[in-house]
């Protein structure tokens, strides 16, 4: 199956915008953006891994998490939950941070996800818009796209033994 995957940088609005189809049901797709123990599976691009320290999914509430290279190096960034709206969309502010969440500059972006069903495929729109255009570059020069596409990529992996083994 050829799923979507469109990654479009508007620099005058210091935006990414993020399209992306997965084969499988809206509920579970959900989890997969809303559960930590699913986000550890597959939101760090191979060969790194993604480890949650803390997960509250409430407005209001965070994710703290660390993505750890292969030599066991953590970068932290912590992720706000601003407004859930139940298997609809949810907005966060994100941003680099140290293993307790103290942001490590004042560099952040607000996200919005949300999360469109059909038939058999379910469409994700993540909206990332950034303070600064300089983070958005800086960002994008750093493989953001290509990190992003394989983390997806790891996504649709994990879905599809989720269906497998139902």
């Amino acid at each position: 199956m050829n799923l979507l995957f469109d990654f479009t940088v508007d620099k005058a609005a210091n935006t990414i915008h993020i399209t992306r189809e997965f084969a499988a049901d809206l509920d579970l797709v959900w989890d997969a953006f809303t559960k930590a123990e699913m986000l550890d599976q597959w939101s760090a691009p191979k060969p790194w891994t993604a480890r949650t320290k803390e997960m509250d999914f409430r407005e209001g509430g965070r994710w703290l998490y660390a993505m750890v290279s292969p030599e066991n190096v953590a970068h932290y960034s912590l992720v706000e939950f601003i407004e859930i709206h139940p298997k609809s969309s949810f907005s966060t502010r994100n941003c680099f941070s140290d293993e307790n969440g103290n942001p490590k500059n004042n560099a952040f972006s607000l996200v919005n996800n949300s999360f469109k069903a059909g038939a058999e495929i379910t469409t994700v729109y993540i909206e990332k818009k950034f303070d600064d255009l300089s983070v958005l570059e800086m960002m994008v020069s750093r493989g953001f796209k290509e990190g992003t596409a394989a983390a997806l990529g790891n996504l649709d992996d994990y879905l599809l033994t989720l269906v497998t083994n139902k």
